[in-house]
């Protein structure tokens, strides 16, 4: 993976799970490597952890579902590092009322901007440089959710994660011959903070079973250490281990639900 060497990647979420291991393996490989998030401190306490390792980091706070800040972003990165050679797209929010009959506009358009709308204003804001060199890499994490969608992650989160899988697809199709590599990568159930947010939040030992943020880091590295004459389009990553979910199904049908509505839920019960 020496073809990392003195790259320029931009990590979206990287204060926490997924993100966060990636930021640091990248580092590791000898990219410089820009940590981008909403709140400050977890992004400062990667960075720290990066530069102890002896690698190069710079934490960047941003609401990446502004297209200004976004702007913002990529401009200050070109200036102070050069044009970004890898995006990673992984910053994602799931609503916390899962069942279509219940949720709210806008907690819907919250899921929206930050799964789909930030990826498509990020990939827009790198293309120009990436085109005009013909050379660049945009990995997004989805989520097997946009294949298999349902309680768990809720409706609201599966849309997003289809639509933003069809976007990268859209990116890969159109672009591919001007030197642009577009990554999808669909992780199953991975044990990262979102899980604490479920309607059941899994136990410790099931969480064990899980992906681990590590692993889908591992993918991204694979997807973007590989020679810029291969893309690897889609890649799928799940638990060798299938578990039990109709527990935490039904829990997601019923949370948030209008009070007036439980009592259908008891009827169903009984």
């Amino acid at each position: 993976m020496s073809n990392l060497q003195g790259k320029v990647v931009v990590v979206t979420g990287a204060g926490s799970g997924i993100g966060k291991s990636a930021a640091i393996m990248f580092a590791q490989r000898g990219a410089r490597v820009v940590l981008v998030g909403r709140r400050p401190m977890p992004l400062e306490e990667v960075a720290s952890t990066i530069k102890e390792q002896g690698g190069q980091a710079w934490a960047y706070t941003a609401h990446i579902e502004r297209k200004q800040e976004v702007v913002a972003l990529v401009g200050w990165v070109r200036e102070q590092l050069g044009p970004v050679d890898i995006l990673v797209n992984n910053a994602g929010s799931a609503s916390k009322t899962l069942n279509a009959r219940w949720i709210e506009e806008a907690e819907w358009e919250q899921v929206q901007d930050v799964n789909l709308k930030a990826v498509f204003l990020l990939s827009q804001a790198v293309l120009p440089d990436m085109l005009a060199r013909r050379d660049g890499t945009i990995i997004t994490v989805s989520s097997l959710a946009a294949l298999r969608p349902n309680l768990l992650g809720g409706a609201a989160y599966g849309a997003a994660k289809a639509g933003v899988r069809n976007f990268m697809a859209y990116l890969h199709n159109t672009f591919r011959n001007e030197g642009l590599r577009a990554t999808t990568i669909l992780p199953g159930e991975v044990n990262t903070p979102i899980m604490d947010n479920r309607a059941n939040p899994p136990a410790e030992a099931v969480r064990e079973q899980m992906v681990q943020p590590e692993d889908v880091a591992e993918a991204i590295l694979l997807c973007a250490s590989l020679p810029a004459r291969t893309v690897v389009e889609e890649l799928r990553i799940a638990p060798t281990t299938l578990r039990d979910i109709s527990g935490d199904l039904e829990a997601g049908r019923w949370k948030n639900a209008p009070p007036e509505c439980l009592a259908e839920r008891d009827s169903l019960l009984k």
